[in-house]
């Protein structure tokens, strides 16, 4: 009776052990990832969670959002505690897209009496610094899976198509809205959607009427690879993946990252010549043999690789 109780203590003690490093893992990460508009969270091993947190303005793109996209993912994109990012959003719609009512600032310059030079390179500056909130998930070195609900409208458009794998609910819709408030999508829209969906002649539809594009049309487009019934199996399918992405080597995984997105901004041939110098290097990394052992031995347990 003794030893089982032994037993049973030292088993307590390790649950506790457990729970209480994931505690202060989870506070550290409150800690470090603590903003305003977003909230982080690690749902699995290696998996970060951002979501979209103003629920009560659906998630309206504001000052603090835009600055607070870029501090989030550059620091993501250089924490070895994560190989995978899901961000997804809190309340009834992924994004309404930008706050207009948080726009005095700009409006301010545009309807001022500055010498338009000035004016100009006030603007300029405005709008790289918004298309930098986005640009950081495409060059955040972690794969980023977005996961959409409900309305995907203007810069929330721009935010999925930086992203590498979209998944969607049954009731997703994506409105490229820019048009119906006087100005062409400014920050990635028109640069990135071509290259997702591949029909210029559909961008430039949605781009011009504005109108929405629902989850099966998307899905047939190609802008997303995933249409689930509803948001928990929506979480549950984003989450599933990231983690199985998580599993490999990082350094595969961060370097297929790099190579897709240089392929699909350079020829054939170019790709071709720099992915030879790139695994020229990486095919030496440790991470190689350690998959290969796993890959022979099927029945073992899974391959466990160094941070990155």
């Amino acid at each position: 009776m003794q030893t089982a109780f032994k037993v049973l203590g030292q088993s307590a003690v390790r649950t506790l052990s457990t729970y209480s490093a994931a505690m202060a893992s989870s506070a550290a990460l409150s800690s470090k990832y603590k903003f305003e508009t977003l909230s982080v969270s690690t749902p699995k091993d290696y998996v970060y969670h951002v979501q979209l947190n103003r629920p009560q303005q659906f998630n309206a793109m504001n000052s603090a959002f835009w600055r607070e996209m870029v501090e989030c993912f550059q620091a993501i994109s250089e924490d070895s505690d994560c190989r995978v990012v899901v961000i997804s959003a809190n309340g009834k719609h992924f994004t309404s897209g930008l706050d207009l009512t948080d726009m005095g600032a700009l409006m301010e310059t545009v309807l001022g009496d500055d010498d338009i030079a000035r004016k100009f390179r006030t603007l300029q500056q405005f709008i790289k610094r918004y298309q930098l909130s986005f640009t950081s998930i495409e060059q955040c070195h972690k794969p980023v899976i977005a996961a959409i609900h409900g309305g995907c409208v203007g810069g929330g458009v721009d935010l999925v198509t930086a992203a590498d794998i979209r998944f969607c609910t049954q009731d997703t819709f994506f409105q490229i809205k820019e048009v119906e408030i006087g100005l062409a999508a400014d920050v990635g829209t028109l640069q990135r959607l071509p290259k997702v969906i591949g029909s210029d002649s559909l961008v430039r539809e949605l781009a011009y009427t504005a109108r929405k594009m629902f989850a099966d049309e998307a899905a047939q487009a190609g802008l997303v690879s995933r249409v689930l019934p509803d948001k928990d199996s929506l979480l549950k399918a984003a989450l599933e993946t990231a983690s199985a992405i998580a599993g490999k080597s990082p350094v595969a995984i961060q370097g297929s990252k790099h190579n897709l997105n240089y392929a699909r901004d350079h020829s054939i041939e170019e790709g071709l010549s720099y992915m030879a110098t790139w695994n020229a290097a990486m095919l030496q990394s440790e991470d190689l043999r350690i998959a290969a052992m796993a890959a022979m031995d099927r029945k073992g347990p899974p391959p466990v690789f160094s941070k990155l």
